[in-house]
């Protein structure tokens, strides 16, 4: 399986030199919704320096039917593997919180949308014990990463 500690370590960063960023380690997904989508465009582009917006995207390589990309790319935000976020450093000025936690809590299940894709499902076909034991740290992960970004979202600024 994979690591998102690509995706964390580059929102920190933004965040760390207080780039407007739109969901920083995982902000946007078309599935998102379209609105969703263009404030997270039209915010980082109204913000006077440096804007961060990192994107899930799906490939023919996930070994999905394309057509049903945008689905996929909910399903990722359901599941609480790519929570959508933003960050602006102007909400400080108004007192206000620069972390916005977009997402809710997973509704789906973490193993029910790897298992749509090519990658996760040939692991559990080649080796299940392995594939249970990175699915169950993934999950652990997911659920780690949601409760430091709703503690974020929700202290007092």
């Amino acid at each position: 399986m994979w690591s998102n500690s690509l995706f964390e370590d580059a929102a920190e960063f933004g965040m760390g030199f207080r780039l407007t960023s739109d969901g920083g380690s995982r902000p946007r997904g078309c599935g998102a919704g379209q609105e969703r989508t263009i404030k997270a465009f039209r915010e980082a582009e109204s913000y006077d320096g440096p804007s961060l917006i990192i994107a899930y995207s799906h490939c023919i390589n996930h070994g999905i039917d394309m057509s049903k990309g945008l689905d996929q790319g909910k399903a990722v935000v359901s599941c609480g593997l790519w929570p959508l976020y933003r960050y602006d450093p102007r909400l400080k000025e108004q007192g206000k919180n620069p972390f916005q936690l977009d997402s809710k809590e997973a509704t789906t299940s973490l193993g029910d949308f790897m298992y749509k894709e090519v990658r996760f499902k040939s692991l559990k076909a080649t080796d299940a014990n392995r594939a249970d034991a990175l699915l169950a740290k993934a999950k652990a992960q997911t659920e780690r990463v949601w409760k430091e970004y709703k503690y974020l979202a929700d202290r007092p600024f």
